[in-house]
């Protein structure tokens, strides 16, 4: 595995620790274990055998993991792996709900080059070594994914401005990947994400065809000094325009609403 391509890797980690956690899920299950005892187990598993498996595979590169200690060392490496190891804590203590997802991203450059979420309730992994096809988009209002609890600003202005309608869905994994797998033309989001809750969805959907960007239009830019990167958008191409259009008026109508301050 180690001379395998960066892709490969991303999607080979992603299933490995995908497999991990639904074993440990349905053991737990079993056992009579709390929710937050299964929510912590899971995030243990999927952080360290994400760490073990990159230190056997690409020993010489760097990781940052939301369940690990940041090593700062990272700002000056020109390979990080950015991971999420179980994105959607809640739905995966929540059986027998699928919206979770395991992320792994490769960043050189401050752009994220290659990238695996896997969605294992499901049975899915997409990744970039073989993206899907955009697919085409089904007649009807534009779908808005979204949280399920709280649907950020963003999400809001974009489903009002556009006609379109929201849709609730868990991690932020299964959100992007709905879009890219087309049950949703869009996700914008504003506020309360990290770089890993983002990097693999983002990597995923740009090679797949979809516009990425900040939801003012900028690149987005990881393994940066502050891990925050509370806003982006993933959309159908030919939506990118209308969508970001909404986001700019609406940022223009209201000093008061910032991407940063909506959580």
């Amino acid at each position: 595995m180690k001379d395998a391509s960066d892709h490969s890797v991303a999607r080979h980690i992603a299933d490995e620790a995908g497999t991990a956690l639904l074993e440990l899920r349905e053991q737990l299950q079993r056992s009579g274990t709390s929710r937050w005892d299964l929510e912590a187990q899971g995030d243990s598993l999927g952080h360290h055998l994400i760490v073990d498996l990159l230190r056997q595979i690409r020993p010489d590169d760097h990781v940052l993991s939301e369940e690990g200690a940041d090593d700062r060392r990272r700002l000056d490496a020109e390979r990080v792996w950015i991971v999420d190891p179980l994105d959607g804590t809640n739905e995966f203590g929540t059986p027998p709900r699928p919206d979770w997802a395991v992320h792994v991203a490769l960043v050189e450059n401050n752009v994220a080059v290659a990238g695996a979420v896997a969605l294992p309730a499901m049975g899915i992994t997409l990744a970039t070594d073989d993206p899907p096809s955009l697919p085409e988009r089904e007649a009807g209002p534009i779908r808005v994914m979204a949280s399920r609890w709280h649907p950020s600003a963003a999400a809001q202005v974009v489903a009002r401005e556009t006609g379109g309608q929201l849709l609730g869905l868990g991690s932020a994994g299964a959100k992007a990947m709905a879009v890219v797998l087309g049950h949703g033309d869009v996700y914008a989001h504003s506020g309360g994400q990290y770089e890993w809750d983002n990097c693999a969805p983002i990597a995923v959907a740009e090679a797949a065809g979809f516009h990425v960007s900040r939801i003012d239009g900028s690149p987005l830019r990881y393994n940066n000094a502050s891990v925050y990167l509370p806003d982006f958008l993933i959309c159908r191409p030919e939506l990118a325009d209308r969508c970001l259009d909404a986001l700019s008026r609406a940022m223009t109508r209201s000093r008061l609403w910032t991407p940063d301050d909506d959580y």
